[in-house]
């Protein structure tokens, strides 16, 4: 008569008794009893499924581990690595479901079932979070996902205390890893959105612009605009003009109120700048030996009638030096005086050839770059008063102005023929003939105006000499930016006297002869 092996019943549950530890493998019994087991089973045919399924359970492949085992229907915890050798217990096995469950990752996730709700961003501690105009709301996962970028960008990076270590299973080598690039290939595929982060370098070609307010819209200019200036360190623009006034402007892009405004009785502007602290403005006049200085923290306008040392019938043109203790100003017949602020004396001379037409300082202040009308160029050593290097500027007949840039990487030459020539700084310190990077013949009057903005990617060139006569120069590679200026059916820039950026970029100003500060908004430069 055949031999039957019952089967435990399985529509009753015993209760699952605690877990014993196996003692130590011994090879030769297990040997026995599986050649034991296995003649019993000989008898049996294959017919019965659930002797079948008992049989793959316990004679199946012995290179592959049983990893999860249900306990109970709702679904009880799985059995870790840790308990393979418990399932050598006959009793843990004939317990244990045969069902493995499924782990698949579902194959679509939508944001939008999820339904969560939106947050405000218009508020002003939300704000800054924002990446442009169109993300006025924001759902609360993206919103503290964008708050966890703007922590680790203040940051430099994850800290390392935000890190999640995960344990990676060395048991199955190369496999494993094969998984694991599988898995996050599927993670991509699951989900939408730009995963092609905005390059921080700005790129050539166009500029993301967008036109603002005028900078002194609430207080526009009754003359011609001589100066417009942003603040080093505050929110606010200077402008200054012939109107005699000097004003100041808090720059939102949006309205641009006012902050203050002064006037100087018969002392029409020439030229106004911040000191390097921010804290005082120089000015000075057409036709005036005299200029004055305002304390912005007081509130108070000093005048300077004479400055001890100075022998010349005016003040006009002058530089605020990068240490910020002192003026260079440029005199009659190619003489650069230096003038101490806290003194209100000329402490140092320097002479050129020809008349002065431009003067830029190097970053660190160690060097000052004079340009003569008759297009050469001085490096003048500061702390030693000496002239250590004069070149020509190449194909100029007569210079008219001149800009650094404030990494030390260029030097922009301007000349009344409109061409610029763009030079290694570090070139125009050791050699006699520098070659010029790149010439640019983009402006056919002469140029008045350049200026560089602080990462030291565009340069701005300009002329007053002709309405719209303004181009952005890309200087990585050296080209015009070829949508600016924005064409309009009228005319929008007229003619330029001054340029200047913003601390970090985000806005491009110009004063024009029509009174007005025109406004920019560089969209490339998250930042003021």
């Amino acid at each position: 008569m055949e031999e039957v092996i019952k089967l435990p019943k399985t529509d009753k549950k015993p209760k699952i008794k605690k877990r014993v530890r196996v003692p130590a493998y011994n090879p030769k019994q297990e040997l026995i009893k599986r050649q034991r087991n296995v003649k019993n089973l000989t008898v049996l045919g294959e017919n019965d499924a659930s002797v079948k399924l008992l049989e793959d359970l316990v004679f199946g492949a012995e290179d592959e581990l049983v990893e999860r085992l249900v306990e109970d229907k709702q679904g009880a915890s799985l059995l870790d690595d840790d308990d393979e050798d418990d399932l050598d217990d006959p009793e843990v096995e004939s317990e244990a479901h045969l069902k493995v469950p499924s782990a698949k990752k579902a194959a679509w996730v939508d944001d939008d079932d999820e339904r969560m709700e939106e947050v405000d961003m218009s508020h002003r501690f939300r704000k800054y979070l924002t990446k442009g105009e169109a993300e006025s709301k924001m759902t609360k996962q993206k919103l503290q996902q964008r708050m966890t970028e703007q922590f680790q960008k203040s940051m430099g990076g994850k800290p390392t205390w935000a890190e999640v270590k995960v344990k990676k299973s060395k048991k199955k080598g190369d496999d494993s890893e094969e998984d694991e690039d599988e898995d996050d290939d599927d993670d991509l595929l699951r989900k939408t959105g730009n995963f092609v982060a905005a390059s921080e370098t700005l790129p050539s070609g166009t500029l993301r612009v967008k036109k603002c307010l005028h900078a002194n819209a609430a207080r526009p200019c009754s003359d011609q605009l001589t100066t417009v200036q942003f603040h080093p360190s505050a929110q606010v623009v200077m402008t200054a003009g012939l109107d005699q006034s000097i004003s100041l402007f808090q720059v939102d892009g949006r309205t641009n109120p006012k902050i203050q405004s002064i006037h100087l009785e018969r002392f029409p502007i020439h030229k106004a700048q911040f000191s390097r602290d921010g804290e005082s403005v120089v000015a000075t006049g057409v036709k005036n030996k005299m200029f004055y200085m305002y304390d912005m923290m007081e509130g108070r306008v000093v005048p300077v009638f004479s400055v001890r040392g100075l022998k010349q019938a005016s003040v006009r043109e002058f530089s605020v030096s990068p240490e910020g203790d002192s003026l260079l100003l440029s005199g009659n017949d190619g003489y650069l005086h230096v003038l101490k602020l806290k003194t209100k004396e000329v402490v140092q001379s320097l002479k050129i050839n020809g008349s002065v037409s431009g003067v830029a300082f190097s970053p660190d202040g160690s060097n000052v770059f004079a340009q003569s009308e008759e297009g050469e160029v001085y490096v003048w050593d500061m702390r030693s008063s000496r002239c250590v290097n004069k070149f020509a500027d190449d194909g100029c007949v007569k210079g008219t102005s001149i800009a650094t840039s404030r990494n030390g990487q260029y030097l922009a030459c301007g000349s009344q023929s409109g061409v610029v020539n763009v030079y290694s700084e570090q070139d125009c310190l050791t050699s006699a003939n520098p070659r010029p990077l790149k010439t640019l013949m983009n402006l056919v009057t002469p140029v008045t105006s350049l200026a560089f903005n602080p990462t030291s990617e565009i340069l701005a060139m300009a002329s007053q000499n002709e309405d719209e006569a303004l181009r952005l120069v890309h200087l990585p590679s050296l080209t015009v930016f070829s949508n600016f200026p924005i064409t309009t059916k009228k005319k929008y820039i007229h003619r330029t006297s001054c340029l200047d950026f913003s601390p970090h970029s985000g806005f491009f100003s110009l004063a024009n002869n029509k009174g007005d500060a025109l406004l920019t908004r560089l969209l490339h430069y998250k930042d003021f």
